[in-house]
């Protein structure tokens, strides 16, 4: 039984992080909807008291922010929908949506507050009325932005949603918003106590400072999230999932790697070249296993893996004649090469549907050997024996008590063949007018397959001497060990 990889995860244990991850992004982004509102309110109730630019710019940044906190919990909402037919790659690029409008909304703000302190400054008219009130409510926000970024930034981080992480920021930029606020403040009121006319400006300057620097980090937003929404994705971020994908045994290349990333997720898209020699089973495994490394650099990653079979430096004449039959979805065995006076020449066993009439598996073994010699240009010629490969059911019966003959015959068969041990388990079975025999074969631990083979060839030859009336004999070697425990 194949044991399950330890890397895998269950379809269910997936589904239940989606569901907790979508919980807690909506938790957050709830409350940091509702703290926008209470903030905005109090900055703006301040603002208007004191007389502030200052505190009013910061109340629009805040209320910006709300804006954009609806946005988010709108968005966390509606990117947890699972796909549909509309949506193939899920909603998750409304976060990335979300994201690029709150950024549009910083910088409409920032260039607001720039406008309106240059038209303060030029008209003269900075009087504020200093108050108490302004300077608490701006402290008590600065205490929730610290509590709502740094629960936001956890979140965000945990489930890699962008729209909560632009909401974190939000509220980390209005703490230095705020404390530049309250220095502007403070500015201004020394400067009304000891008659400094030049700190008349300083509430002003302080507000266009915030928003140079709001300003600033609302296009580093914007740009991340256009990049999201084109399909941009670190450099050193597919560089490393090249590597970690081509270090899974098997793999001869990674021929193409695509990542999107929609929301909190990633899509990857690979193209792998494996030996063609592998088969579909081989195949299946390393798939999982390169699913697995994908996944390790992008966690919860949706990873669709396409294969192409590739030549390898590392085949051998066997591995090319095989390929070419895989490829034509036929089973040789047998096969064996010589050389005779420096020529090459390939004898192979070719299994054909025992359906088909002789000429139509002549022409398809005629056509097998042609592209053999074309895949293989130092093979001279090819040999092939033709077998039927069995297409029906059959219903054996077992044979009468008068065909303890031949399981005698086969026993005394066995005799004297080196390597041999015993025959054990020696089965007769009539099919139709044919007769089968299968039997178990004891031989030595470490005995070479192809003296096990010459062996068993060896016993089944001077069987059917003894026995002509037999048309099948199946042998299955065993050690030695095996046959005593």
């Amino acid at each position: 039984m194949r044991s399950a990889s330890p890397n895998s995860r269950t379809s269910g244990a997936l589904a239940a992080d989606s569901v907790a991850a979508g919980a807690d992004k909506r938790r957050v982004a709830s409350r940091s909807m509702a703290a926008a509102a209470v903030m905005t309110l109090l900055k703006l109730a301040a603002g208007l008291l004191s007389g502030s630019l200052g505190v009013l710019s910061d109340a629009a940044h805040s209320g910006l922010d709300l804006a954009g906190a609806a946005l988010t919990f709108f968005s966390v909402n509606v990117s947890d929908k699972p796909a549909d037919e509309d949506h193939t790659y899920g909603h998750g690029k409304i976060e990335n949506l979300s994201a690029f409008a709150e950024a549009g909304l910083m910088v409409f703000s920032c260039v607001w507050i720039v406008v309106e302190a240059a038209s303060r400054m030029a008209s003269h008219s900075l009087d504020l009325r200093h108050s108490l009130w302004p300077v608490l409510v701006l402290i008590a926000s600065i205490a929730v932005d610290f509590w709502r970024s740094r629960e936001l930034r956890a979140v965000a981080a945990r489930t890699g949603s962008p729209a909560l992480a632009t909401d974190a920021f939000h509220f980390a930029s209005d703490i230095w918003a705020t404390l530049a606020v309250l220095v502007g403040l403070g500015a201004s009121w020394l400067g009304a106590r000891f008659g400094i006319a030049f700190l008349d400006y300083a509430d002003s300057l302080a507000a266009i400072l915030v928003s140079l620097l709001i300003l600033r980090m609302a296009v580093s937003l914007g740009h991340q999230a256009v990049g999201a929404l084109l399909d941009e994705i670190p450099r050193e971020t597919r560089s490393r999932l090249v590597r970690e994908v081509e270090r899974v045994p098997g793999v001869v290349a990674v021929e193409r790697a695509r990542v999107r990333r929609a929301g909190a997720g990633h899509f990857v898209d690979l193209t792998l070249a494996l030996p063609r020699r592998f088969t579909f089973e081989h195949t299946g495994e390393l798939v999982r296993a390169a699913t697995a490394a994908a996944q390790r650099v992008l966690p919860r990653a949706d990873v669709v893996i396409h294969t192409v079979p590739r030549e390898t430096r590392a085949e051998s004449i066997f591995d090319r004649v095989r390929a070419v039959a895989a490829r034509n979805n036929v089973s040789v065995h047998e096969l064996s090469v010589q050389s005779h006076h420096g020529r090459l020449q390939i004898e192979l066993h070719v299994e054909i549907d025992e359906n088909k009439r002789l000429r139509e598996a002549h022409n398809f073994v005629t056509a097998l050997e042609a592209e053999i010699l074309r895949n293989v240009p130092e093979i001279d010629s090819v040999l092939t024996h033709i077998e039927s490969e069995p297409a029906t059911i059959e219903q054996p019966e077992e044979a009468a008590v008068e065909d303890r003959r031949i399981q005698q015959a086969l026993c005394a068969a066995a005799e004297g063949i080196p390597g041999i041990i015993d025959v054990h388990a020696v089965t007769v079975l009539r099919t139709r007018d044919h007769i089968a025999v299968t039997c178990h074969c004891t031989l030595p631990d470490d005995l070479p397959m192809h003296r096990v083979h010459e062996a068993i060839t060896a016993l089944e030859d001077r069987f059917k001497l003894e026995c002509p009336e037999v048309y099948r004999v199946t042998i299955h070697p065993e050690p030695v060990t095996d046959n005593t425990r």
